[in-house]
């Protein structure tokens, strides 16, 4: 993958198989808000990008989070909002 951007990796867990995907904070330059927290990341914040490893990973698949609730999801899950 270019453009300074993560390799894509595969991780396994209770809720599936994602591909997922570390971006530096170098790399991001517009807001996303975390399905873990449902809090901002904000331009220059590094954290991961997740989509099913079954999808091809269009734009509406794929999820950015931060990283320590990317880490945490197994005991968190989901805010409300993206269940």
């Amino acid at each position: 993958m270019g453009g300074g951007l993560g390799d894509n990796r595969t991780e396994s867990g209770p809720d599936g198989d994602w591909i997922v995907r570390s971006v530096p904070g170098s790399q991001t330059t517009k807001n996303y808000r975390c399905p873990g927290c449902d809090h901002e990341i904000r331009p220059g914040v590094p954290h991961v990008v997740a989509w099913p490893a079954d999808e091809l990973g269009s734009a509406s698949d794929r999820r950015h989070w931060h990283s320590g609730c990317w880490g945490a999801r197994s005991r968190r899950g989901p805010t409300r909002r993206w269940s």
